[in-house]
């Protein structure tokens, strides 16, 4: 009996068995079709539409600040500045040259090998003493091309006035030219050329970001909703009233007591929480290219629209009249014929466009009609002018 006890719970169903038993009840295409719904359903979850707190604002004091210099290109192979035409290179040349001992005064300068140069750079946010960033060279005078130019020292100043690094080295240029006796070509600008890392940091900006208590968020796009959604979040991640939105463009964040003296660690936090953005009914067109960019929240009134073209071809085929062979009398004239042609293309009928359209079904009802880009920039104005269309139209 116990034998048979023991041949009776080992013959029991496992939790495997019921498994595989459950999995050929409903079938593999159901168990697919779930999966793919547990899939679909997570990639669209609100929070991966959401941008996160880093892409929407910047943070003040957090910046590169704008450097610019003078100074001089050489080793041009006879594609530099002409020194009659550009006095200021000439003047440069020779104060480098007494500079370094060799007087060149009052003698006649022919070279061709050096130009004049603007040197510009962006001083990055934080940037250390002895670190290095790129510059960009542009040529002042009248040198066809810096190929193969090497720069030498410059100081590049800030706003202030000060020397905060100092470039020099070989440039690379993009662009080429090239001339024959009777014919030349250009490609790209190859009086603008770049120094990767050709600028060493002398002086350091004196910021620091870790020992503030309070500073300010500001969005790349104004929004006063956008502003409160994220002082909301961020409020919400500390758990106490940290940040609160001054106006459409600015955050005021303060850093609470388990983040004292650590902005740093706060900011790495917070700028990891996602929003979801919010933006003015706006409509940008470009007259000049035809480009017509619209905002989701655009809506359009109910309203009619009718569009058609009138084109008018005039055709000009002159005829020569001659008198006929042997004739006694006559003469050879013109004979002016004209035909006009008058075609109406586009839509005869009247589209109704219903109220409180979406962007979609805006379009959708443009496209329908067989508008053009031009067309529909016509038609958007005249929505705007009618009052039927609630956004904002912005023409560039």
């Amino acid at each position: 009996m116990s034998v048979q006890k023991r041949m009776i719970l080992n013959t029991a169903p496992t939790a495997h068995d019921r498994r595989a038993d459950w999995m050929r009840r409903i079938g593999w295409p159901a168990l697919l079709l779930a999966a793919a719904m547990t899939l679909l359903s997570a990639v669209l979850t609100p929070v991966d539409a959401a941008s996160r707190i880093k892409d929407v604002v910047v943070v003040e004091g957090v910046r590169d600040n704008l450097l610019i210099g003078y100074g001089l290109v050489v080793g041009l192979n006879g594609t530099g500045d002409s020194l009659r035409n550009s006095p200021f290179t000439r003047q440069s040349l020779e104060g480098m040259l007494e500079r370094l001992g060799v007087n060149t005064r009052g003698a006649n300068l022919n070279s061709r090998n050096v130009a004049a140069v603007m040197v510009s750079a962006n001083l990055p946010a934080f940037a250390r003493q002895g670190t290095r960033h790129d510059v960009n060279v542009s040529a002042l005078g009248d040198a066809k091309n810096l190929l193969g130019g090497t720069l030498l020292v410059t100081p590049l100043i800030g706003a202030d006035g000060q020397v905060y690094s100092v470039a020099q080295g070989s440039l690379v240029v993009g662009g080429f030219s090239a001339q024959g006796d009777a014919a030349s070509i250009v490609k790209g600008v190859p009086t603008s050329g770049r120094i990767p890392n050709g600028a060493i940091i002398e002086r350091e900006l004196g910021f620091e970001l870790a020992n503030l208590s309070r500073l300010r968020l500001a969005l790349r796009n104004p929004d006063l909703t956008t502003a409160r959604r994220i002082a909301t979040a961020i409020n919400a991640f500390l758990g106490v009233d940290a940040a609160i939105a001054l106006d459409p463009t600015t955050i005021s964040l303060a850093a609470p007591a388990a983040y004292a003296n650590d902005m740093v660690g706060l900011l790495s936090d917070i700028e990891q929480l996602r929003v979801e953005t919010d933006q003015v009914a706006r409509i940008i067109i470009d007259e000049t290219t035809g480009v017509i960019v619209m905002g989701d929240q655009v809506r359009v009134d109910t309203v009619a629209i009718a569009q058609g073209n009138l084109t008018i071809r005039i055709t000009e085929t002159p005829q020569v009249s001659q008198p006929a062979p042997f004739a006694q009398a006559g003469q050879t004239v013109v004979v002016p014929r004209t035909d006009i042609q008058v075609e109406e293309t586009g839509t005869k009928k009247l589209a109704v466009v219903g109220g409180a359209v979406t962007l979609q079904e805006l379009v959708d009802g443009l496209n329908s009609l067989g508008i053009g880009p031009r067309d529909m920039i016509s038609i958007l104005q005249a929505l705007k002018a009618a009052g039927a269309l609630q956004a904002d139209i912005q023409v560039m």
